[in-house]
């Protein structure tokens, strides 16, 4: 029978093993269409036995972060995707802002994985959104995963802004469009993050609509080189000469994300990855 010394002993030893351990965080940025390449970086990551132990999403991000968390492998995203259509994923009526509303987001996760809350995911999952009144980023990490859905992916000016909490939201984007920071509250130590935007054309303005979104598109591109300087491997998928708003091609971003890591993964591989075991799916519909 081991000693009170020797039991103290091992546990301190399996302490810091278990601190040793590699826990890969996963943070998926934004891009509307172009977030069909998280499809492939999640295919290539399953293939790779590299297990995701927390995730985080913003905008198209959030919605493809959500439905992993929740154990939807990445063929039957890119399937159940597919299936209703990259663009069909808003509601288009108006709202008491006079905008579009995207409801219809928040129903199609109710139809894929139910009325969940972020407590159910089988991954450690997070959502980033901005409150447009402070121009500050919230962290979505408890309560109603689709109303977050929402939130993080409420383009301003084209969607009505999410109230949460007494507060209102707009996509996460302009404040963190590659969420890494969250990856550490979640426990992560090996931080993956995953630029759609990197190395964009940018079109040439013909009118005030193109210049306002080249605008917002540079804003952000520069924040996220800032915000990605320290991540431990940044995925950068051949998007860029693709429109986010090119469903004709989704195949094509789909492949893009999957060579884009494998081949970072050949360069940089994952020390300690072990092997991965999809997240059982939950049965979280309500009756």
């Amino acid at each position: 029978m081991p000693s009170l010394f020797e039991k103290l002993v091992d546990r301190l030893l399996g302490e810091k093993s278990e601190q040793r351990k590699t826990r890969v965080g996963l943070a998926l940025g934004g891009g509307a269409v172009l977030g069909a390449a998280h499809i492939g970086v999640l295919k290539a990551l399953e293939e790779s036995d590299i297990k995701i132990e927390a995730i985080t999403g913003t905008s198209i991000g959030a919605f493809i972060a959500i439905l992993y968390a929740f154990g939807i492998p990445a063929n039957e995203i890119e399937a159940q995707v597919e299936k209703m259509g990259w663009l069909d994923v808003t509601n288009f009526k108006l709202s008491r802002f006079g905008l579009l509303s995207n409801e219809k987001l928040a129903r199609t996760l109710h139809d894929m994985i139910g009325e969940v809350s972020f407590a159910d995911a089988n991954i450690p999952l997070a959502v980033v959104a901005t409150n447009i009144g402070s121009g500050k980023p919230l962290v979505l990490k408890e309560g109603d995963v689709a109303l977050a859905a929402m939130a993080s992916t409420c383009v301003p000016a084209i969607f009505a802004p999410i109230e949460i909490d007494g507060e209102l939201l707009v996509d996460g984007g302009l404040v963190e469009n590659v969420p890494l920071s969250p990856l550490d509250e979640l426990g992560a130590n090996f931080k993956i993050g995953v630029d759609l935007n990197a190395k964009r054309q940018y079109e040439k303005p013909d009118d005030i609509i193109v210049v306002l979104m080249n605008a917002l598109d540079i804003a952000i591109d520069n924040s996220t080189r800032l915000q990605t300087r320290e991540v431990d491997l940044l995925i950068k998928p051949k998007v860029f000469h693709f429109s986010r708003t090119d469903t004709d091609n989704v195949g094509h971003i789909v492949r893009e994300g999957y060579q884009a890591t494998l081949s970072e993964l050949k360069k940089h591989p994952i020390k300690k990855a072990r092997s991965r075991s999809l997240p059982t799916k939950k049965s979280t519909r309500k009756a």
